[in-house]
């Protein structure tokens, strides 16, 4: 098999549209694709740091495919748009939310996360908490010492009725969370038989 280095495959791809030849119904072409995607707010505040000039307006967007497609069968779906001209691949999903609203770029204007538009199934709960593992981490060891869980099982409803996102990352973590469960019984148990000494 050999691969095209020209014309790659991927299932995530990234891609830009301008206001000014942008379609107004964007949004309706994008769901008539039938491809789940997600755009950016309008980026119409940016300036361009060589030329200290405002910068078209313009959207990111990202498109998620079930299968791998190449860079010119992308150039194709994207035609309605008025063919954007930017089609790259995305390499990590990490960092997207920067991306889209420049959060984490202080030397960049910021956009309004309430702003970022999505369709055909795409869940951005998902994208936004994928975006923040650690705090997630965070999240799920609070949980722990807060109700004082001390076995697994436990954690798992617990999660489970509360957010989907937060036991998708426990199940791809089970053996880092099994363990600090398993000190903090210990710690518990410890602590109990030492009161027990000096009574």
């Amino acid at each position: 098999m050999t691969i095209d280095i020209k014309n790659p495959r991927s299932s995530k791809w990234t891609f830009l549209i301008y206001k000014e030849s942008a379609p107004d119904n964007y949004l309706e072409v994008l769901n008539e694709i039938h491809i789940p995607f997600m755009l950016s707010p309008w980026h119409d505040k940016d300036i361009d740091f060589k030329t200290g000039e405002l910068k078209k307006a313009h959207k990111h967007g990202v498109l998620y495919f079930e299968t791998l497609k190449s860079r010119s069968q992308v150039v194709e779906i994207l035609q309605p748009l008025n063919g954007p001209e930017y089609v790259e691949i995305v390499h990590s999903m990490v960092g997207m939310y920067d991306y889209f609203t420049h959060a984490e770029t202080s030397s960049k204007e910021p956009y309004n996360i309430d702003d970022i538009e999505y369709g055909c199934g795409f869940d951005l709960s998902e994208f936004l908490a994928n975006q923040n593992p650690t705090g997630q981490i965070n999240e799920i060891l609070a949980i722990i010492d807060n109700d004082n869980i001390s076995e697994f099982k436990d954690l798992v409803k617990s999660i489970q009725k509360e957010d989907i996102n937060l036991l998708k990352l426990l199940a791809s973590q089970t053996y880092f969370f099994t363990k600090y469960i398993d000190s903090v019984r210990y710690g518990n148990a410890k602590r109990k038989e030492d009161t027990n000494v000096w009574r």
